[in-house]
């Protein structure tokens, strides 16, 4: 039996993870869990699996849930809250395997301490990789455990990787539904609603992660995050859309065969695979393959979705930039989501950050950290100017692209 400590329990990585573990209740055991700021969807997850620890994002947080707890007579968890708690469960010494899922660097210490804890590592978290790769992916091969990854595109390279070995790979294919926006014109981009830019049209996802999925700039870190879990340079990954989001990923190997992976879109499969690695388990995800008929695949539009572009600029570089790349994403998504910028903006805001920020040499998690927060500081300033410069978008115009 697996012992699971889950990093963002309550995010939707996190609750399909606990879909999994409830079907299949004779292989794991919930020992831990961070759950962020949802005290309700905490409490039901708490009074459910009962945990031994569960930290919440702050002692504000913590304090409600330990009530509500004790009142519905859920006893013997231990509460914690802030970084030092997400630390905690995801190096408790009963639990084997941590899934790592917290939204941007807020899950890097704790995902990098599980790993330095010899911990079996199952990575949602992108942001991780892109900031901190070669320090986690170098305690790892230490501490002679796997990482392996449940982004669907990394879990599909990896199942395709078990017909080959590394040194036979030619180039890594990793695919992208093309997101909302695939087929809009460039010169419509400034007028794109946060309501739009929500809905992905085929994966049911986190804010964040549906809008950098609407950039493109998600695929953009997954091309780093390959580089570093499989040890390729970054033009031997290579992005195409593929709005079927049929084939998740595909590995050509030197003798030019390429193996592809394609399953049902849903996370529950490579949550599976990651959780029961190196065996195979029976589910009833079943894809539909009578029902297969068309594959379209095409080149991304690097001028149009620039945010892939200086995901593979950044990549190249290495060292402090892609901690920039990702630090100026997330707060100029978050700037997005709250109107303060336009969906245009964002690659902006990300390009003259990156492009003030040094390459540099990161050895230590600390140094990261602090190469992310001054990242942000600039990515912040950027944003406030992006806001005094705006020019709201008339309301005939939005409405008119809305009904196109």
């Amino acid at each position: 039996m697996r012992h699971i400590a889950i990093l963002g329990s309550t995010g939707s990585i996190g609750r399909s993870t606990l879909s999994v573990v409830e079907s299949y209740p004779e292989r794991f055991q919930v020992v831990a869990l961070a759950a962020g700021r949802n005290v309700d969807e905490a409490f039901e997850q708490a009074r459910r699996w009962k945990p031994r620890v569960i930290s919440m994002a702050s002692e504000s947080d913590a304090e409600p849930l330990r009530k509500r707890l004790k009142t519905a007579g859920v006893t013997g968890s231990e509460f914690l809250y802030g970084a030092k708690g997400t630390v905690r469960v995801a190096t408790h010494p009963d639990v084997d395997f941590v899934v790592s899922a917290i939204v941007g660097v807020a899950g890097l210490e704790a995902t990098y301490e599980a790993v330095r804890a010899g911990k079996t590592v199952g990575l949602a978290n992108k942001e991780c990789l892109v900031a901190a790769g070669g320090l986690i992916t170098a305690e790892a091969k230490r501490q002679g455990k796997p990482l392996l990854p449940i982004d669907s595109e990394h879990n599909a390279v990896h199942q395709c990787l078990r017909g080959g070995r590394m040194e036979e790979v030619e180039r890594i294919w990793l695919t992208a539904s093309g997101g909302p926006f695939l087929n809009t014109p460039k010169s419509q981009f400034a007028s794109i609603t946060i309501e739009q830019a929500l809905n992905h049209p085929t994966w049911k996802m986190g804010r964040r992660i549906t809008i950098d999925s609407a950039t493109l700039m998600n695929k953009g870190f997954e091309v780093i995050e390959a580089c570093r879990l499989f040890g390729v340079a970054p033009d031997r990954v290579q992005v195409m859309v593929h709005p079927q989001s049929t084939i998740h990923s595909m590995v050509e190997f030197v003798d030019g065969s390429i193996l592809a992976q394609f399953s049902v879109t849903d996370m529950r499969l490579p949550i599976l695979y990651a959780l029961t690695f190196p065996e195979r388990v029976s589910s009833n995800m079943r894809f539909p393959v009578m029902d297969l008929r068309t594959l379209d695949f095409r080149p991304p539009d690097l001028e149009k979705f620039h945010c892939l572009r200086l995901a593979y600029e950044a990549a190249e570089a290495g060292g402090g930039k892609t901690v920039a790349l990702n630090a100026a994403d997330e707060v100029a998504v978050a700037a997005f989501l709250e109107g303060s910028i336009g969906f245009a903006d964002i690659p902006q805001v990300i390009e003259r950050v990156v492009a003030q920020t040094e390459v540099g040499k990161l050895e230590s998690i600390q140094q990261v950290l602090e190469a992310d927060a001054e990242a942000r500081q600039r990515a912040r300033r950027q944003v406030e100017g992006s806001s005094r410069s705006a020019v709201a978008v008339p309301a005939v115009a939005a409405a008119r692209w809305q009904g196109e």
